[in-house]
């Protein structure tokens, strides 16, 4: 049973090996998108500082950022 599972008559070379390299892109696609997500953060952080809730309710009511806000939230 097992075995059928990781022989798959004979494709089961290609077949976990595409499926090892997917994940493999995966993960090093999301560890990518988090450093760079880090990095711009860190960026604003030194360049704006930290917002304090009166700021983000301001920002929250601009309409720019209102529509920035939904495209991000879909």
């Amino acid at each position: 049973m097992i075995n059928e599972i990781f022989f798959m008559n004979g494709y089961g070379l290609y077949v976990w090996s595409a499926f090892l390299f997917t994940l493999l892109s995966f993960v090093s696609l999301y560890a990518l998108i988090k450093a760079q997500y880090e990095r711009e953060k860190n960026k604003f952080i030194t360049k704006f500082g930290i917002l304090n809730s009166e700021q983000v309710a301001a920002a929250e009511t601009q309409s720019i950022n209102k529509e920035i806000l939904f495209n991000i939230n879909i």
